[in-house]
């Protein structure tokens, strides 16, 4: 069987793996990160930033994975977060313009 991914809207922000970044985009995206899930081991509720290498661990419906520098952090449909790598968000997603 084959089947088409629905017409969704999502909203996303590309991580660069600079703490700047993360004070100025990430969290701000993420709004309040007190309601993410944490495994206790972050420095911020959910969300952990690993500076030497740039990595951002977030927690997901799958469990903690990490974005690496250039990778895309999505919005899901039910308000959930997760990582995807830079091609494939280009080879799925296309920018939409702004509805006033």
């Amino acid at each position: 069987m084959k089947f088409r991914k629905k017409p969704i809207v999502i909203e996303a922000v590309q991580w660069d793996g600079t703490e700047k970044c993360l004070n100025e985009v990430v969290l701000p995206f993420f709004g309040d990160i007190s309601k993410l899930p944490s495994d206790g081991v972050h420095v911020h509720p959910g969300v952990g930033f690993t500076p030497p290498d740039g990595g951002l661990h977030i927690p997901t419906l799958e469990g903690t994975m990490t974005a690496s520098p250039g990778d895309w952090i999505i919005r899901g449909v039910a308000g959930e977060f997760y990582p995807c790598k830079d091609a494939i968000f280009r080879a799925t997603y296309e920018k939409v313009e702004d509805t006033p």
